[in-house]
């Protein structure tokens, strides 16, 4: 399957019928993070974050699970609760 969301010079193409509930997705755009997931109700959410070294983290990652995982890991270290 292809992945739900795309990147072009003009903007973002986002293919919600092609996400799976729940999972996270993400795309960089213009020094932006764009993190989308479609929850059990099937409502799209979609949040930015421009956060410059979260952003430079993301750009070298290879798949969502590593984008997990530093999220993960500055929730930590920025002592960040739910």
């Amino acid at each position: 399957m292809d992945y739900p969301i795309i990147t072009t010079k003009d903007g973002i193409n986002i293919k919600p019928e092609q996400m799976v509930q729940e999972r996270l997705y993400h795309c960089v755009f213009k020094n932006k993070i764009l993190l989308l997931f479609k929850d059990s109700k099937d409502f799209l959410n979609c949040y930015e974050i421009e956060e410059e070294d979260l952003v430079n983290q993301i750009k070298n990652t290879k798949n969502d699970e590593e984008v997990e995982k530093i999220f993960e890991d500055y929730l930590k270290r920025e002592d960040i609760k739910n």
